[in-house]
């Protein structure tokens, strides 16, 4: 797969990535798990390649100093996470169009995962 598409769950925000994405990426952080209501899981693209197709309800969190996150106002949908200065950005998982085409890679910050659930010990864990 070349492009993807998704957006929240109202439709307010609808966005096209052109061009690959990476396979998903769990991190398991505390300001993740507020922000999502449990881990985050998230791919990541060049921020030139995300295009804004709807765009109007997309507001920015500065969640520390050096993240921000996009969010639909009407929803509340989790929709992106971007580092400065990375040039990347990081799409969630959920929100994708399906089929994505991804898998998830690893769990990262598992060290400061929640206690009310188990990660299968096949998968890469960084903590």
């Amino acid at each position: 797969m070349t492009g993807h598409t998704g957006g929240c769950l109202c439709g307010a925000v609808r966005y096209v990535i052109d061009g690959p994405i990476g396979d998903s990426v769990a991190c398991h952080c505390s300001q993740c798990r507020k922000n999502s209501g449990h881990y985050w899981s998230s791919s990541q693209a060049p921020v030139a390649a995300l295009r804004l197709s709807s765009a109007d309800s997309l507001t920015w969190y500065r969640s520390s100093a050096t993240a921000k996150r996009g969010f639909c106002t009407v929803c509340g949908s989790s929709l992106f996470w971007e580092m400065d200065g990375e040039g990347m950005i990081s799409v969630a998982s959920g929100t994708l169009d399906t089929p994505t085409g991804t898998r998830t890679k690893k769990h990262i910050f598992t060290a400061d995962k929640a206690d009310y659930y188990d990660l299968p010990d096949s998968e890469v864990q960084i903590p």
